[in-house]
């Protein structure tokens, strides 16, 4: 039974369970030293040089799994004695330079970072490079290639650099908290700070005194996750961990095509306000552009606030795909109806730290949303949805979408609108490529989900925007 994409997601899990199972049973404080003995219980190592390195770097786990280091605002943290790994990176020689007469390489450079040895073969020397590819574009043998570690390369933002102890370091003014860094890298040693425990302390304080419901706003990207349960059990399995309600954020969704369209056709064009990451790196890096950006909440908030405003005494929690929805729900418009958010490799973990089995659960019925809502979880959802909110309420206007997949594009079509060369009038923005499904906090990855998306979607009674939300009037 296969949960995860990789082995250090599983490790994540394993960190994110027990801390988690610790939690649940109050013995967590008294058992935090003792956790990474638990996970590594012999004296050999798994994964690194020796036991006593490998149990320090879950030491670090933990402290992220328990919410991680509150002086960093930025949800993504890098475990700076676990980034030792990879090489140093840049622009190197291989093999393949056969000491060549024509010295090409060393003509390109304009920083005289190319010199030869005795048999004529290029070195590069760091001191001097600049890393501008000069010498790499000119060598007849592709002899020269850039070793990008897979952090530098995942962030298409440029927000990681290396310190002076070569670890990564992300650049809080310019992450927009994607986790496409934390995917990337294979030694697991960027992750996502975890609110598992919040979460686990409003589930035990509604059993209590306190008596309050729990909401649980489920992603519709939950229908490519769980791939061996039925979406139906995981909805009995989040009822079993004491939340009292599950509703679909994609009927959030709903109402925000039905409102973003209204707004679409009285400012003439908008840019989408649904992907928190996509939102941040306009603020960041586009700021002039910052006016364009929808005023609707995401579907997240948008569902959260009605539940917050028709129920008495609720807390609301998020569960998605999504590490930049952790510093969403941070912002002042959204903090007062979003309680936390939870990956689903968090839930995941939640799941198995209470022993549930979820292939032996009865399947629950979740049916909140339409078709469209539904859809967002894809690249090119929302902008479907736009196109039929319009249609539905008969409004006057000529959509022209840009579905941006991905960062690299969004960044190209804000160019592009900058410049005035953009022929659109809507931007639809998605920071993950293939849209939520694509989130750095899925369990799986892949093309199958995006299949798994609109099938999910074909399932809803609700046919059309109008009817899914005239449900809540």
């Amino acid at each position: 039974m296969r949960k995860f994409d990789t082995k250090v997601q599983y490790l994540k899990y394993k960190v994110l369970r027990e801390v988690a199972k610790q939690a649940w049973d109050d013995t967590l404080q008294e058992n935090l030293i003792d956790i990474p003995k638990i996970i590594v219980p012999g004296k050999k190592p798994t994964m690194r040089c020796c036991v006593y390195k490998e149990r320090a770097i879950l030491a670090e786990r933990v402290k992220i799994a328990m919410g991680g280091n509150k002086k960093n605002p930025n949800v993504i943290e890098v475990i700076d004695i676990a980034c030792d790994e990879c090489p140093m990176g840049g622009y190197e020689v291989t093999n393949a330079c056969r000491g060549c007469l024509a010295h090409r390489c060393e003509d390109a450079c304009r920083f005289g970072a190319i010199t030869f040895d005795e048999n004529h073969v290029a070195h590069i020397d760091k001191s001097k490079c600049k890393e501008c590819g000069s010498c790499s574009k000119v060598c007849p043998y592709s002899a020269i290639h850039n070793y990008r570690r897979p952090c530098e390369t995942a962030c298409k933002i440029k927000a990681i650099s290396m310190g002076e102890e070569k670890q990564a370091r992300i650049d809080n003014n310019k992450c927009i908290s994607c986790g496409a860094c934390v995917y990337a890298c294979p030694f697991g040693a960027i992750n996502d700070k975890s609110f598992i425990l919040n979460v686990i302390d409003m589930l035990k304080g509604s059993h209590g005194n306190q008596n309050y419901k729990i909401y649980a706003i489920v992603a519709p990207s939950i229908s490519s996750q769980f791939s061996y349960a039925k979406l139906g059990q995981v909805i009995t399995g989040l009822h079993k961990l004491g939340f009292h309600t599950v509703i679909e954020a994609a009927l959030g969704a709903d109402m925000v095509a039905q409102d973003e369209s209204r707004e679409l056709v009285e400012e003439g064009f908008l840019t989408s306000s649904c992907c928190p990451a996509f939102v941040s790196y306009i603020e960041k890096t586009f700021p002039e552009l910052k006016q364009f950006v929808s005023h609707n909440l995401s579907p997240m908030a948008v569902i959260a606030k009605y539940v917050k405003e028709h129920e008495e005494n609720c807390r609301t929690v998020f569960i998605g795909p999504c590490t930049a929805k952790k510093m969403e729900v941070q912002r002042e418009d959204v903090k007062a109806y979003v309680d936390a958010v939870l990956t689903f490799e968090e839930l995941q973990a939640l799941f198995d730290s209470r022993e549930i089995d979820l292939t032996s659960l009865d399947e629950g019925l979740l049916d909140n949303a339409s078709y469209f809502g539904r859809i967002f979880a894809r690249s090119g959802g929302l902008a479907d949805a736009v196109a039929e909110a319009i249609k539905e309420q008969n409004l006057e206007f000529m959509l022209k979408p840009c579905v941006c997949d991905g960062i690299e594009q969004c960044k190209v079509a804000l160019m592009q609108k900058k410049a005035g060369k953009l022929q659109a009038n809507f931007i639809e923005g998605m920071a993950c490529t293939g849209g939520c499904i694509g989130g750095a906090g899925c369990l799986t990855h892949g093309e199958k989900n995006k299949a798994d998306v609109d099938s999910y979607g074909r399932e809803a009674l609700e046919k059309t925007i109008l009817d899914a939300v005239s449900v809540l009037k």
